[in-house]
């Protein structure tokens, strides 16, 4: 009964979020414009090395591998930061908090439907174009089951993080620097950006015990891996299993505290 309360917002969201067709055309536009800059930058990063593997990858394993990462990026991303930062500074935070439902679930439940139309809009058909083109370089297997449990505890930590950060603004009632540099640390420490086998290897190892990497490098090795180990499997899945259990418990612990710094300066 409590799930289909939850679904309730999913389906608002998902309505919602079709009202705003253009801005899904724009966003689209805007990943190819990336894709393409991406596509000749590694290429003449390849060119410069005569077009040996770095770290394990071929110039053909990156781009499949930054082409998935950015369409995962393009539907994980809730702008939860952003909708806390301007009820904090309106004052409707308040109203918020009064609601029958905890704070953090109705913030999560409110954006499901635009992940779920973002994910059918975005992330699928750049999967199965790359899949078609390709020809067999992602495997099509059971690693799409640990794929799909990788992804569902990638947008936990991911929102937990924008969570943490969003309470920052009870304190700044700024946002917007806060958000950039998150952002930065996310896409560059997560592999969005560039492959963690590209890491230098002390930097690669601190980086595989950060949470961080769970995000997009966990679900994409876990989904182009042809024949993962069961103990990789294991440690993968695990690993974000543990930091979902620690962001949950941070973003709760740190958002009870920081109720008290609580100020409505307009609304």
């Amino acid at each position: 009964m409590k799930l289909k309360k939850y679904l309730t917002f999913t389906r608002a969201g998902i309505i919602e979020a079709l009202q705003f067709r253009l801005s899904t055309v724009v966003m689209v536009i805007g990943n190819l414009l990336y894709l393409i800059v991406t596509y000749f930058l590694w290429k003449a990063i390849f060119a410069s090395v005569n077009n040996e593997p770095i770290g394990g990858m071929t110039f053909y394993d990156t781009l499949i591998y930054l082409v998935l990462a950015t369409a995962l990026n393009g539907f994980m991303e809730m702008y939860t930061v952003w909708e806390m930062g301007r009820s904090i500074q309106s004052g409707k935070i308040v109203l918020d908090l009064l609601r029958p439902m905890e704070y953090r679930k109705y913030l999560f439940w409110s954006y499901s439907g635009g992940f779920v139309v973002q994910f059918l809009t975005t992330f699928l058909p750049t999967f199965i174009v790359v899949t078609a083109v390709t020809q067999g370089a992602v495997p099509l297997g059971l690693n799409l089951v640990w794929f799909m449990i990788s992804v569902v505890m990638a947008v936990s930590i991911n929102y937990s993080i924008d969570f943490l950060v969003g309470t920052v603004c009870l304190y700044t009632e700024s946002i917007w620097g806060i958000n950039i540099m998150k952002q930065v640390v996310i896409l560059l420490l997560s592999g969005a950006t560039v492959p963690l086998a590209f890491f230098p290897e002390p930097l690669k190892t601190v980086v595989q015990y950060l949470p961080f990497q769970s995000i997009y490098n966990a679900p994409l090795t876990l989904l182009l891996n042809k024949n993962p180990e069961p103990l990789a499997i294991l440690t993968t899945l695990g690993t974000q299993l543990l930091w979902v259990i620690v962001m949950l418990l941070l973003g709760k612990l740190f958002w009870r505290v920081s109720l008290r710094q609580i100020t409505v300066n307009g609304g």
